[in-house]
């Protein structure tokens, strides 16, 4: 059983066809990459799967069972937790405390038991306290755990909302451009990030990603869409190489090399 499935799914806006019969499937412990064009349909199909919208056709089952009747609150309870491609996060809050935000699905307290502050809630505050400092050494995110969201540089921002993420312990972590907006080192950074995410604490990982260098790093399986329908899936050298993707990236008679199709 597959960790997540789409099964034929399909949006409309309208009479606009964001995604067009969509069926692909991410198993447990890999990282699979949705790559493709501006417009093509990624963030909407992370957007299905985080609940912010219905599709009109198909099926989205997460362990084998439906999320189609889940509200969006649900989602994270399930083990499902996202990145998104604008940052947001709490810009007047330390990065402790963001990191704190992402343990609140995990909350088992009521507003009584928080003002009386019970042992029961004594003992969940020290459950996510040490989940958060795990995710924080994990990250190497030390030097700035006390430091406002505000004042920090916008490659730290984006490891801490990716930290946000890991606080909620999820099965299945989804990357919305995780490299968009930094420098080559940064994303260096993000791919070793992504394969210890893998490999150490045993997420598996759907990423959306212009960055073909990225995307060849760290993914084992990658899926291209064009228009809203998928085009080609497999090993990222086959997908940079099929005919299909060159056209939709580039133009049916651009031979630009392969690694810039992006």
């Amino acid at each position: 059983m597959s960790l997540l499935e789409l099964k034929n799914v399909t949006l409309r806006f309208g009479g606009l066809v964001a995604v067009n019969d969509v069926s692909f499937n991410v198993e447990e412990g890999e990282v699979f990459a949705l790559v493709g064009p501006n417009g093509a349909g990624k963030s909407t199909i992370f957007n299905m799967i985080s609940r912010f919208y219905k599709p009109a056709e198909g099926e989205i089952l997460f362990v084998g069972k439906t999320i189609l009747e889940r509200e969006p609150h649900d989602i994270p309870r399930l083990g499902i937790a996202r990145t998104f491609q604008n940052i947001e996060l709490f810009e007047q809050a330390s990065v402790l405390q963001n990191l704190l935000v992402g343990r609140h699905s995990h909350r088992r307290s009521n507003f009584l038991t928080d003002m009386l502050f019970t042992p029961g809630v004594r003992e969940q505050e020290r459950v996510h306290r040490e989940a958060v400092e795990h995710v924080i050494d994990f990250l190497d995110l030390q030097p700035y755990r006390e430091k406002l969201i505000a004042g920090l540089p916008y490659g730290v921002r984006k490891v801490v909302e990716m930290g946000r993420a890991l606080a909620i312990q999820p099965k299945l972590l989804l990357l919305d451009e995780p490299a968009s907006g930094l420098s080559v080192e940064e994303t260096q950074d993000v791919a070793f990030w992504i394969e210890d995410i893998k490999k150490v604490m045993g997420v598996t990982v759907l990423m959306v990603e212009h960055d073909m260098h990225l995307v060849s790093a760290v993914s084992d399986r990658v899926m291209a869409l064009a228009d809203g329908r998928m085009i080609a899936i497999g090993s990222p050298q086959e997908v940079q190489s099929d005919p299909a993707v060159i056209e939709a990236y580039l133009g049916a008679d651009d031979t630009t090399d392969e690694g810039e199709a992006a």
